[in-house]
């Protein structure tokens, strides 16, 4: 195959599979697909603290799309990963009635990696960063 026909041929690729892959992309919003599974029943599915199960909590949930306006219009990613990781205990936040996330996922991880070697900080690390970039884009403006 001639210089001219292969580039031809990868253009014409590119212009049949970025559609795809652009629709794929859009499709695929792991942090988002987190969220709603494991926390709008309690901080509600738009994230102002309105979720089902709120009421039958203690603490009042937070609205999560003013964590960067109550932090001086700065996202708190560190704080924010602490907290849904939850395996360390940060005295500041009061009693832990959220679930401990970095625990769960690493259960998750263990079970959907049992025939392969894994770094299951990797796996755990991922969900919580992929939920983070979620909540982030969540922000009021």
């Amino acid at each position: 195959m001639n210089r001219v026909t292969a580039t031809t041929l990868m253009f014409g690729i590119s212009m049949i599979a970025a559609p795809v892959l652009s629709l794929a992309a859009e499709k695929i919003d792991i942090g988002k697909r987190e969220y709603n599974a494991n926390c709008a029943v309690c901080h509600g599915a738009t994230g102002k603290g309105d979720g089902s199960y709120g009421e039958l909590l203690k603490t009042k949930m937070p609205d999560l799309t003013l964590l960067s306006r109550n932090n001086n219009g700065v996202f708190p990613v560190a704080r924010v990963y602490d907290v849904i990781d939850g395996r360390t205990t940060v005295k500041a936040h009061g009693p832990r009635e959220m679930p401990v996330w970095g625990t769960d996922y690493s259960i998750k991880a263990a079970d959907y990696y049992r025939d392969v070697d894994y770094d299951p900080d990797a796996f755990v690390r991922a969900r919580i960063l992929a939920l983070i970039d979620y909540l982030n884009r969540l922000q009021a403006k």
